[in-house]
Protein backbone atom coordinates (compact mmCIF):
# COMPACT_ATOMS: atom_id res chain seq x y z
CA UNK A 1 0.00 0.00 0.00
CA UNK A 2 1.36 3.54 -1.09
CA UNK A 3 2.22 5.92 1.62
CA UNK A 4 -0.57 8.88 1.58
CA UNK A 5 -0.07 11.99 -0.34
CA UNK A 6 -1.66 14.47 -2.99
CA UNK A 7 -1.69 12.05 -5.73
CA UNK A 8 -1.75 8.83 -3.50
CA UNK A 9 -5.49 10.44 -2.45
CA UNK A 10 -6.54 11.65 -5.51
CA UNK A 11 -5.60 7.56 -6.66
CA UNK A 12 -7.71 6.43 -3.69
CA UNK A 13 -11.24 8.17 -4.95
CA UNK A 14 -11.48 10.46 -2.03
CA UNK A 15 -13.79 13.04 -2.05
CA UNK A 16 -13.64 15.11 0.65
CA UNK A 17 -12.54 18.71 1.17
CA UNK A 18 -8.68 19.31 -0.83
CA UNK A 19 -6.92 22.16 -0.33
CA UNK A 20 -3.07 21.77 -2.12
CA UNK A 21 -1.82 25.41 -2.48
CA UNK A 22 -1.82 28.21 -0.29
CA UNK A 23 0.45 30.34 1.16
CA UNK A 24 1.46 29.91 5.00
CA UNK A 25 -0.11 32.13 6.92
CA UNK A 26 0.35 29.92 10.51
CA UNK A 27 3.64 28.65 11.99
CA UNK A 28 2.85 25.97 14.46
CA UNK A 29 5.26 24.76 17.33
CA UNK A 30 4.41 21.38 18.09
CA UNK A 31 3.50 18.32 15.38
CA UNK A 32 2.18 15.96 18.09
CA UNK A 33 -1.32 14.57 18.31
CA UNK A 34 -3.58 17.49 19.83
CA UNK A 35 -2.67 20.12 17.49
CA UNK A 36 -3.17 18.27 14.76
CA UNK A 37 -7.08 17.01 15.77
CA UNK A 38 -7.30 20.56 17.28
CA UNK A 39 -5.98 23.57 15.34
CA UNK A 40 -5.05 22.41 12.53
CA UNK A 41 -8.83 20.73 11.86
CA UNK A 42 -9.91 24.41 12.90
CA UNK A 43 -7.97 26.27 10.15
CA UNK A 44 -8.99 23.29 7.88
CA UNK A 45 -12.44 23.72 8.22
CA UNK A 46 -11.79 27.36 7.88
CA UNK A 47 -10.58 27.20 4.88
CA UNK A 48 -13.28 24.97 3.24
CA UNK A 49 -16.31 26.97 4.88
CA UNK A 50 -14.92 30.05 4.00
CA UNK A 51 -11.79 30.10 1.39
CA UNK A 52 -9.71 30.99 3.79
CA UNK A 53 -6.93 29.44 1.84
CA UNK A 54 -4.29 29.86 4.38
CA UNK A 55 -1.49 26.63 5.41
CA UNK A 56 -0.28 25.92 8.19
CA UNK A 57 3.51 25.40 8.84
CA UNK A 58 5.00 23.10 11.60
CA UNK A 59 8.02 23.51 13.53
CA UNK A 60 9.35 20.82 15.44
CA UNK A 61 10.17 22.33 18.91
CA UNK A 62 12.44 19.63 20.20
CA UNK A 63 15.63 18.04 18.02
CA UNK A 64 13.93 14.45 17.80
CA UNK A 65 11.02 14.92 15.93
CA UNK A 66 8.27 13.72 12.82
CA UNK A 67 9.20 16.22 10.16
CA UNK A 68 10.43 14.00 8.06
CA UNK A 69 7.57 11.68 7.30
CA UNK A 70 5.61 14.79 7.51
CA UNK A 71 6.96 15.46 4.72
CA UNK A 72 7.18 12.19 2.66
CA UNK A 73 3.74 12.55 3.09
CA UNK A 74 3.32 16.28 1.91
CA UNK A 75 1.42 17.32 5.23
CA UNK A 76 -1.40 15.44 4.57
CA UNK A 77 -2.58 13.04 7.67
CA UNK A 78 -6.15 11.19 8.53
CA UNK A 79 -8.58 12.79 10.80
CA UNK A 80 -11.33 10.75 12.54
CA UNK A 81 -13.39 12.38 15.33
CA UNK A 82 -15.24 10.23 17.39
CA UNK A 83 -17.63 10.24 20.44
CA UNK A 84 -21.57 10.87 21.04
CA UNK A 85 -23.86 13.61 19.30
CA UNK A 86 -27.62 13.22 20.86
CA UNK A 87 -26.90 10.29 21.83
CA UNK A 88 -25.98 8.93 18.66
CA UNK A 89 -22.11 7.34 17.72
CA UNK A 90 -20.10 9.43 15.35
CA UNK A 91 -17.28 8.50 13.11
CA UNK A 92 -16.04 10.66 10.78
CA UNK A 93 -13.21 10.57 8.84
CA UNK A 94 -11.66 14.00 7.17
CA UNK A 95 -8.22 14.03 5.53
CA UNK A 96 -6.86 17.76 7.36
CA UNK A 97 -5.07 19.19 4.27
CA UNK A 98 -4.26 22.47 5.63
CA UNK A 99 -1.31 21.55 6.58
CA UNK A 100 2.22 22.64 4.25
CA UNK A 101 4.94 20.74 6.42
CA UNK A 102 7.00 20.40 8.84
CA UNK A 103 10.63 22.08 9.42
CA UNK A 104 13.14 21.41 12.04
CA UNK A 105 14.73 24.23 12.89
CA UNK A 106 18.00 21.86 14.22
CA UNK A 107 18.99 21.22 10.81
CA UNK A 108 17.11 23.96 8.91
CA UNK A 109 16.99 27.01 11.08
CA UNK A 110 17.69 29.53 8.16
CA UNK A 111 14.00 28.29 6.96
CA UNK A 112 12.20 29.03 9.99
CA UNK A 113 13.26 32.49 9.83
CA UNK A 114 12.71 32.78 6.16
CA UNK A 115 9.31 31.78 7.11
CA UNK A 116 9.02 34.40 9.42
CA UNK A 117 9.24 36.90 7.39
CA UNK A 118 7.01 36.43 5.16
CA UNK A 119 4.88 38.80 4.37
CA UNK A 120 1.67 35.97 4.02
CA UNK A 121 1.77 35.32 7.81
CA UNK A 122 -0.71 36.07 10.51
CA UNK A 123 -0.52 33.93 13.17
CA UNK A 124 1.84 31.63 15.43
CA UNK A 125 0.67 29.01 17.05
CA UNK A 126 2.32 26.64 20.01
CA UNK A 127 1.75 23.53 22.18
CA UNK A 128 4.88 22.76 23.95
CA UNK A 129 3.17 21.50 26.83
CA UNK A 130 3.05 22.88 30.23
CA UNK A 131 7.01 22.49 30.36
CA UNK A 132 7.16 24.54 27.21
CA UNK A 133 7.09 28.19 28.62
CA UNK A 134 10.10 28.84 30.71
CA UNK A 135 12.54 31.13 30.42
CA UNK A 136 16.36 29.53 30.35
CA UNK A 137 18.88 32.31 30.77
CA UNK A 138 20.95 29.54 29.21
CA UNK A 139 19.71 29.90 26.03
CA UNK A 140 21.81 33.00 23.99
CA UNK A 141 21.03 34.86 20.93
CA UNK A 142 23.27 33.37 18.74
CA UNK A 143 21.55 29.65 18.94
CA UNK A 144 20.61 28.25 15.92
CA UNK A 145 18.83 27.38 17.40
CA UNK A 146 18.06 27.83 21.51
CA UNK A 147 16.71 25.24 23.37
CA UNK A 148 13.93 27.10 24.94
CA UNK A 149 10.32 27.46 22.95
CA UNK A 150 10.29 31.60 24.19
CA UNK A 151 13.73 31.82 23.16
CA UNK A 152 13.04 30.56 19.46
CA UNK A 153 9.69 33.06 19.09
CA UNK A 154 12.02 35.61 20.30
CA UNK A 155 14.44 35.08 17.77
CA UNK A 156 11.33 33.99 15.10
CA UNK A 157 9.81 37.67 15.95
CA UNK A 158 13.36 39.47 16.03
CA UNK A 159 13.73 38.57 11.92
CA UNK A 160 10.19 39.87 11.18
CA UNK A 161 10.86 42.86 13.02
CA UNK A 162 13.91 43.72 11.29
CA UNK A 163 12.52 42.34 7.95
CA UNK A 164 9.57 45.66 8.37
CA UNK A 165 6.71 43.02 8.21
CA UNK A 166 3.50 43.66 10.68
CA UNK A 167 3.25 41.87 13.75
CA UNK A 168 0.84 38.41 13.86
CA UNK A 169 -0.96 37.31 16.84
CA UNK A 170 0.41 34.00 18.60
CA UNK A 171 -1.92 31.80 20.10
CA UNK A 172 -0.64 29.51 23.00
CA UNK A 173 -2.28 26.04 24.12
CA UNK A 174 -0.46 25.34 26.43
CA UNK A 175 -2.21 23.78 29.44
CA UNK A 176 -1.16 26.17 31.64
CA UNK A 177 -3.15 29.78 33.51
CA UNK A 178 -2.56 32.79 31.12
CA UNK A 179 -0.41 30.81 28.82
CA UNK A 180 -0.36 33.89 26.44
CA UNK A 181 0.53 36.50 29.13
CA UNK A 182 3.13 33.98 30.55
CA UNK A 183 4.82 33.58 27.13
CA UNK A 184 5.00 36.94 26.55
CA UNK A 185 6.83 37.78 29.33
CA UNK A 186 9.41 35.23 28.75
CA UNK A 187 10.03 37.07 25.33
CA UNK A 188 10.36 40.26 27.16
CA UNK A 189 12.90 38.46 29.37
CA UNK A 190 14.70 37.51 26.58
CA UNK A 191 14.67 41.25 24.81
CA UNK A 192 16.48 41.83 28.13
CA UNK A 193 18.99 38.86 28.39
CA UNK A 194 19.91 39.51 24.96
CA UNK A 195 20.14 42.85 24.83
CA UNK A 196 17.86 43.61 22.01
CA UNK A 197 16.60 47.16 20.68
CA UNK A 198 14.00 49.43 22.64
CA UNK A 199 12.48 49.37 19.02
CA UNK A 200 12.11 45.77 19.05
CA UNK A 201 10.69 46.01 22.14
CA UNK A 202 7.83 48.58 21.43
CA UNK A 203 7.20 46.81 18.17
CA UNK A 204 6.88 43.16 20.26
CA UNK A 205 4.66 45.06 22.80
CA UNK A 206 2.24 46.82 20.89
CA UNK A 207 2.31 45.34 17.26
CA UNK A 208 1.89 41.85 18.40
CA UNK A 209 -0.71 39.93 20.12
CA UNK A 210 0.13 37.39 22.89
CA UNK A 211 -3.65 35.73 23.81
CA UNK A 212 -4.11 33.42 26.36
CA UNK A 213 -6.40 30.40 25.51
CA UNK A 214 -8.21 27.96 26.51
CA UNK A 215 -8.07 24.76 24.36
CA UNK A 216 -10.98 21.69 25.01
CA UNK A 217 -10.70 18.11 23.38
CA UNK A 218 -9.85 15.03 23.82
CA UNK A 219 -7.01 13.49 21.41
CA UNK A 220 -6.39 10.06 22.37
CA UNK A 221 -4.26 10.10 18.96
CA UNK A 222 -2.65 7.09 17.27
CA UNK A 223 -4.67 4.09 16.83
CA UNK A 224 -2.77 1.05 18.78
CA UNK A 225 -4.89 -1.84 17.89
CA UNK A 226 -2.92 -3.50 14.64
CA UNK A 227 -5.93 -4.99 13.31
CA UNK A 228 -8.26 -1.84 13.36
CA UNK A 229 -4.95 0.16 11.11
CA UNK A 230 -5.22 -2.89 8.71
CA UNK A 231 -8.50 -2.34 8.65
CA UNK A 232 -8.59 1.47 8.10
CA UNK A 233 -5.56 1.59 5.47
CA UNK A 234 -7.78 -1.51 3.11
CA UNK A 235 -10.73 0.78 3.55
CA UNK A 236 -8.49 4.60 2.72
CA UNK A 237 -6.62 2.76 -0.10
CA UNK A 238 -3.16 4.30 1.31
CA UNK A 239 -1.10 3.69 4.53
CA UNK A 240 -1.01 6.96 6.89
CA UNK A 241 1.34 6.16 9.81
CA UNK A 242 0.24 9.70 10.79
CA UNK A 243 -3.46 8.55 11.57
CA UNK A 244 -4.89 10.85 14.65
CA UNK A 245 -8.41 10.34 16.58
CA UNK A 246 -9.94 12.91 18.42
CA UNK A 247 -13.26 13.10 19.78
CA UNK A 248 -15.95 15.14 18.26
CA UNK A 249 -16.87 17.73 20.63
CA UNK A 250 -14.10 20.50 20.82
CA UNK A 251 -14.33 24.07 21.80
CA UNK A 252 -11.31 26.88 21.73
CA UNK A 253 -11.56 29.91 23.83
CA UNK A 254 -9.11 33.09 22.69
CA UNK A 255 -8.61 35.85 24.82
CA UNK A 256 -8.48 38.88 22.59
CA UNK A 257 -9.74 42.08 21.23
CA UNK A 258 -13.02 42.24 18.95
CA UNK A 259 -10.89 43.07 16.09
CA UNK A 260 -9.19 39.97 16.14
CA UNK A 261 -12.61 38.11 15.68
CA UNK A 262 -12.34 39.55 12.17
CA UNK A 263 -8.84 38.19 11.64
CA UNK A 264 -9.43 35.27 12.45
CA UNK A 265 -11.55 33.01 9.96
CA UNK A 266 -13.39 30.84 12.41
CA UNK A 267 -16.49 33.22 13.06
CA UNK A 268 -17.15 33.09 9.59
CA UNK A 269 -16.70 29.33 9.03
CA UNK A 270 -19.47 28.83 12.39
CA UNK A 271 -17.07 26.36 13.79
CA UNK A 272 -17.12 26.58 17.82
CA UNK A 273 -14.00 29.14 18.35
CA UNK A 274 -14.95 32.12 20.04
CA UNK A 275 -12.69 35.35 20.78
CA UNK A 276 -13.41 36.24 24.08
CA UNK A 277 -12.63 39.39 26.26
CA UNK A 278 -11.17 36.87 29.37
CA UNK A 279 -10.75 33.15 29.41
CA UNK A 280 -10.86 32.83 32.76
CA UNK A 281 -14.85 32.35 33.37
CA UNK A 282 -14.84 29.57 30.81
CA UNK A 283 -11.69 27.86 32.49
CA UNK A 284 -14.20 28.13 35.39
CA UNK A 285 -16.83 26.85 33.28
CA UNK A 286 -14.92 23.61 32.04
CA UNK A 287 -13.21 22.92 35.69
CA UNK A 288 -16.69 22.86 37.82
CA UNK A 289 -18.82 21.14 34.82
CA UNK A 290 -16.40 18.86 33.16
CA UNK A 291 -14.10 18.04 35.52
CA UNK A 292 -16.19 18.81 38.55
CA UNK A 293 -18.70 16.13 37.29
CA UNK A 294 -15.94 13.18 36.96
CA UNK A 295 -14.94 14.18 40.23
CA UNK A 296 -17.92 14.62 42.04
CA UNK A 297 -19.95 11.22 41.05
CA UNK A 298 -17.12 8.50 39.89
CA UNK A 299 -16.34 7.45 43.60
CA UNK A 300 -19.73 6.81 44.42
CA UNK A 301 -20.19 5.28 41.35
CA UNK A 302 -17.21 2.77 41.72
CA UNK A 303 -18.79 2.10 44.72
CA UNK A 304 -22.35 1.30 43.35
CA UNK A 305 -20.43 -1.18 40.93
CA UNK A 306 -19.62 0.52 37.67
CA UNK A 307 -16.50 0.37 36.20
CA UNK A 308 -16.55 3.05 32.61
CA UNK A 309 -17.80 6.64 32.55
CA UNK A 310 -19.81 5.75 30.01
CA UNK A 311 -21.94 2.94 31.45
CA UNK A 312 -22.64 5.45 34.66
CA UNK A 313 -24.54 7.63 31.97
CA UNK A 314 -26.69 4.18 30.55
CA UNK A 315 -27.55 3.92 34.79
CA UNK A 316 -30.61 6.71 35.05
CA UNK A 317 -29.82 6.97 38.96
CA UNK A 318 -26.21 8.13 38.53
CA UNK A 319 -27.11 10.42 35.24
CA UNK A 320 -29.71 11.47 37.63
CA UNK A 321 -27.63 12.55 40.22
CA UNK A 322 -24.59 13.85 37.62
CA UNK A 323 -26.97 16.29 36.30
CA UNK A 324 -28.65 17.28 39.60
CA UNK A 325 -25.38 18.75 40.59
CA UNK A 326 -24.67 20.44 37.23
CA UNK A 327 -27.63 22.09 36.81
CA UNK A 328 -29.23 22.45 40.15
CA UNK A 329 -26.14 23.43 42.32
CA UNK A 330 -23.50 24.46 40.27
CA UNK A 331 -24.54 25.95 37.01
CA UNK A 332 -26.35 28.34 38.90
CA UNK A 333 -23.56 30.20 40.56
CA UNK A 334 -21.47 30.08 38.12
CA UNK A 335 -20.65 34.30 36.15
CA UNK A 336 -21.73 32.82 32.85
CA UNK A 337 -25.37 33.23 30.25
CA UNK A 338 -27.12 29.88 32.02
CA UNK A 339 -28.27 28.53 28.59
CA UNK A 340 -24.40 28.26 27.61
CA UNK A 341 -24.03 26.84 30.68
CA UNK A 342 -26.79 24.16 30.31
CA UNK A 343 -25.47 23.63 26.57
CA UNK A 344 -22.39 22.54 27.55
CA UNK A 345 -22.96 20.72 30.14
CA UNK A 346 -25.54 18.94 27.54
CA UNK A 347 -22.24 18.28 25.59
CA UNK A 348 -20.97 16.89 28.99
CA UNK A 349 -23.01 13.82 29.01
CA UNK A 350 -22.86 13.12 25.26
CA UNK A 351 -18.54 13.46 26.09
CA UNK A 352 -18.92 10.87 28.80
CA UNK A 353 -20.85 8.47 26.64
CA UNK A 354 -18.29 8.19 23.73
CA UNK A 355 -18.61 4.41 22.77
CA UNK A 356 -15.03 5.04 21.40
CA UNK A 357 -13.16 5.64 25.05
CA UNK A 358 -13.42 3.18 27.56
CA UNK A 359 -12.35 6.00 30.26
CA UNK A 360 -11.58 4.17 33.53
CA UNK A 361 -13.31 5.29 36.73
CA UNK A 362 -10.14 4.34 38.75
CA UNK A 363 -7.96 6.47 36.70
CA UNK A 364 -10.14 9.36 37.09
CA UNK A 365 -10.29 8.73 41.39
CA UNK A 366 -6.77 9.29 41.08
CA UNK A 367 -5.95 12.11 44.01
CA UNK A 368 -9.28 12.66 44.49
CA UNK A 369 -8.57 14.78 47.53
CA UNK A 370 -7.01 18.11 45.83
CA UNK A 371 -9.63 17.66 42.77
CA UNK A 372 -12.52 17.91 45.31
CA UNK A 373 -10.91 20.62 46.77
CA UNK A 374 -9.82 22.50 43.48
CA UNK A 375 -12.91 21.32 41.24
CA UNK A 376 -15.73 20.71 43.94
CA UNK A 377 -15.34 22.55 47.01
CA UNK A 378 -15.67 26.30 45.18
CA UNK A 379 -19.03 25.36 44.19
CA UNK A 380 -19.90 23.59 47.21
CA UNK A 381 -19.55 26.89 49.37
CA UNK A 382 -20.75 29.31 46.90
CA UNK A 383 -23.98 27.45 46.84
CA UNK A 384 -24.23 27.67 50.51
CA UNK A 385 -23.57 31.60 50.15
CA UNK A 386 -25.74 32.71 47.40
CA UNK A 387 -29.05 29.97 48.80
CA UNK A 388 -28.08 29.87 52.66
CA UNK A 389 -28.21 25.73 52.69
CA UNK A 390 -26.25 22.67 51.68
CA UNK A 391 -26.78 21.24 48.31
CA UNK A 392 -27.52 17.86 48.55
CA UNK A 393 -25.74 16.47 45.59
CA UNK A 394 -22.58 18.16 46.53
CA UNK A 395 -22.49 17.22 50.10
CA UNK A 396 -24.00 13.58 49.27
CA UNK A 397 -20.25 13.60 46.71
CA UNK A 398 -18.64 14.87 50.03
CA UNK A 399 -19.57 11.99 51.75
CA UNK A 400 -18.99 9.36 48.62
CA UNK A 401 -15.15 10.63 48.58
CA UNK A 402 -15.06 9.72 52.25
CA UNK A 403 -16.62 6.77 51.57
CA UNK A 404 -14.37 5.73 48.70
CA UNK A 405 -11.09 6.36 51.36
CA UNK A 406 -12.27 4.14 54.12
CA UNK A 407 -14.44 1.37 52.24
CA UNK A 408 -13.26 -1.60 54.64
CA UNK A 409 -9.86 -0.69 54.48
CA UNK A 410 -7.61 -3.82 53.54
CA UNK A 411 -3.93 -2.32 54.23
CA UNK A 412 -1.39 0.38 53.43
CA UNK A 413 0.77 -0.13 50.61
CA UNK A 414 3.40 1.53 49.67
CA UNK A 415 2.15 3.36 46.80
CA UNK A 416 -1.38 3.45 47.76
CA UNK A 417 -4.61 2.35 49.97
CA UNK A 418 -5.77 -1.05 49.87
CA UNK A 419 -9.67 -0.88 50.07
CA UNK A 420 -12.33 -3.25 49.49
CA UNK A 421 -15.73 -2.41 47.91
CA UNK A 422 -19.24 -4.02 48.43
CA UNK A 423 -18.72 -6.27 45.50
CA UNK A 424 -15.74 -7.75 46.85
CA UNK A 425 -12.92 -6.56 44.93
CA UNK A 426 -9.66 -5.17 45.95
CA UNK A 427 -9.01 -1.38 44.49
CA UNK A 428 -6.25 0.74 45.39
CA UNK A 429 -6.79 4.63 46.30
CA UNK A 430 -3.79 6.53 45.25
CA UNK A 431 -3.27 10.14 46.92
CA UNK A 432 -0.83 11.59 48.49
CA UNK A 433 0.75 10.16 50.90
CA UNK A 434 0.09 11.95 53.82
CA UNK A 435 -3.55 11.66 52.70
CA UNK A 436 -3.73 7.15 52.74
CA UNK A 437 -2.06 7.78 56.05
CA UNK A 438 -4.39 9.96 57.09
CA UNK A 439 -7.11 7.53 56.09
CA UNK A 440 -5.44 4.91 57.40
CA UNK A 441 -5.26 5.63 60.78
CA UNK A 442 -8.74 5.83 61.42
CA UNK A 443 -9.77 2.30 59.76
CA UNK A 444 -11.29 1.55 62.30
CA UNK A 445 -13.34 4.96 63.56
CA UNK A 446 -16.97 5.26 63.37
CA UNK A 447 -18.68 7.49 60.61
CA UNK A 448 -18.62 9.92 63.21
CA UNK A 449 -15.36 10.34 64.45
CA UNK A 450 -14.06 10.35 60.79
CA UNK A 451 -16.65 12.78 59.40
CA UNK A 452 -15.73 14.53 62.08
CA UNK A 453 -11.86 14.58 61.47
CA UNK A 454 -11.95 14.84 57.58
CA UNK A 455 -13.99 17.92 57.68
CA UNK A 456 -11.77 19.34 60.63
CA UNK A 457 -8.59 19.17 58.47
CA UNK A 458 -7.30 22.20 57.86
CA UNK A 459 -4.48 21.21 55.55
CA UNK A 460 -7.33 19.46 53.18
CA UNK A 461 -9.50 21.89 52.68
CA UNK A 462 -7.75 25.08 53.91
CA UNK A 463 -10.65 25.84 56.56
CA UNK A 464 -12.53 24.03 58.68
CA UNK A 465 -16.17 22.41 57.49
CA UNK A 466 -17.18 21.82 60.75
CA UNK A 467 -18.03 25.24 61.09
CA UNK A 468 -20.59 25.39 57.90
CA UNK A 469 -23.79 24.93 59.66
CA UNK A 470 -25.57 21.34 59.57
CA UNK A 471 -22.89 19.71 57.58
CA UNK A 472 -21.24 17.30 59.33
CA UNK A 473 -24.40 15.55 60.92
CA UNK A 474 -25.42 15.88 57.10
CA UNK A 475 -21.92 14.07 55.71
CA UNK A 476 -22.24 11.10 58.53
CA UNK A 477 -25.91 10.61 57.75
CA UNK A 478 -24.82 10.28 53.74
CA UNK A 479 -22.09 8.41 54.66
CA UNK A 480 -24.18 5.75 57.05
CA UNK A 481 -27.06 5.79 54.02
CA UNK A 482 -23.70 5.24 51.50
CA UNK A 483 -22.59 2.32 53.85
CA UNK A 484 -25.50 0.26 54.46
CA UNK A 485 -28.14 0.89 51.77
CA UNK A 486 -25.26 0.97 49.37
CA UNK A 487 -23.94 4.38 47.34
CA UNK A 488 -26.06 4.07 44.34
CA UNK A 489 -28.96 4.06 46.67
CA UNK A 490 -27.64 7.03 48.36
CA UNK A 491 -27.24 8.92 45.27
CA UNK A 492 -31.33 8.13 44.21
CA UNK A 493 -31.96 9.53 47.92
CA UNK A 494 -30.71 13.28 46.27
CA UNK A 495 -33.13 13.18 43.67
CA UNK A 496 -36.47 13.69 45.26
Amino acid sequence: MKLLNYKVLEESGYDGYVLKDAPVKVLQFGEGNFMRAFVDYWFDVANEKTGWNGKVMMIQPIAQGMTELFNKQEGLYTLYLRGSVNGKAVDDKRVITAVAGCLNPYSDYDKMLEEARSEELEFVTSNTTEAGIVFDPECRFEDTPPSSFPAKLTQLLYARYKAGRKGVAILSCELIDNNGKELQKCVDQYIELWGLEDGFRRWVDEDNLFCSTLVDRIVPGRIRDPEEVRKLTEENGYEDPLIDVGEVFGVWYIEGPKELEERLPFKAASVNVHVVPEVAPYKKRKVRILNGAHTGFVLGAYLAGQDIVRDCMHNDTIRGFMNKMLYDEVIPILPLDEDDCKEFAAAVTDRFNNPFVDHQLMSISLNSTSKWKARNMPSFLEYIEKFGKLPAALTMSLAAYIAFYSSDIQERAEDGLLCKRPAGDIYKVQDDAWVLDFYYDRKDSDAAALVHDVLSNTRMWDRDLTQIAGLEELVIKDLEMIRSEGAEAAYKSCLG
